[in-house]
């Protein structure tokens, strides 16, 4: 058998629409073959032979109970055929955006981007994140290029750490700050939340992609060639989606430098 002939037989197994259908239903839970007929509106004796080939493709396996599950190998193949998909169905927005300044083990997970919503407009983004403020009660994290000291999200933010939710901030080093910051900064009350250690922040030198989350739900923004983009964004509260948002937010966070105010212009 050639180099290149097993992978291509796999991915044979994956050219028909029933059989890789299956495959990304195992991925959520094992099921049976019965109730996967029923949802896929197909007869059970067409589902038994598409099952069949996947068993013997070793990408599902049967159990005693006689239900079936996805194997370690079909999990491999089902994450980037979700990473192909999320890609496919959302080829309109990466056609003006982009990732590739993402470590290469966050756009190997790429995928599991696929629950997201894409919302459009500035001020639909923005109220998005303002939800993603409202809704926090343990932590508010956020990786920011343009910084919105507006009343009404500096009135969010103080709500929040009134009630004991922690707030994490990166900040680019060539962030867009409006003039009226420091009077709000001052007349908010935020310098005693910095004392507290309630407020934490970090510098970075370049950040293009921005991430907002709370514990619950987070949102995404890739840049447009290489220039952050505000005006369309990637939300969600999938499990998956979230987990990727903060383990991008914590790698960030690691590798920042410490805050210096005089860096903001």
């Amino acid at each position: 058998m050639g180099e290149y002939e097993e992978i291509a037989n796999r991915f044979a197994e994956l050219s028909g629409e029933q059989r890789l259908e299956i495959l990304l239903k195992l991925l959520d839970k094992q099921t049976k073959i019965s109730t996967i007929a029923k949802e896929l509106g197909a007869t059970i004796p067409e589902v038994y032979r598409n099952f069949e080939r996947l068993v013997n493709a070793d990408l599902i396996s049967k159990n005693p109970d006689g239900s079936y599950s996805i194997t370690s190998l079909g999990k491999i193949l089902g994450s980037q055929i979700s990473t192909v998909n999320f890609l496919l169905r959302n080829k309109k927005y990466f056609k003006n955006h982009d990732f590739e300044q993402l470590p290469l083990k966050f756009i190997h997970r790429i995928g599991v981007l696929d629950k997201g919503e894409i919302i459009n407009g500035f001020v639909k983004v923005q109220e998005r994140c303002n939800e993603i403020y409202e809704n926090a009660e343990q932590y508010i994290y956020n990786i920011l290029f343009e910084v919105p000291y507006t009343p009404d999200v500096m009135e969010i933010l103080i709500k929040k750490l009134t009630d004991r939710t922690k707030i994490r901030s990166i900040f680019s080093e060539s962030a867009i700050i409006p003039k009226e910051r420091k009077f709000m900064i001052d007349k908010m009350g935020f310098k005693e939340y910095i004392q507290s250690g309630a407020i934490e922040r970090k510098m970075k030198k370049d950040v293009s992609t921005i991430v907002i989350l709370n514990e619950k739900e987070a949102g995404i923004m890739f840049p447009t060639n290489g220039e952050v983009d505000v005006s369309k964004a990637i939300f969600s509260k999938d499990p998956l989606f979230h987990e990727w948002c903060l383990d991008y937010f914590n790698y960030n966070w690691d590798i920042s430098d410490s805050f210096r105010e005089a860096k903001l212009k």
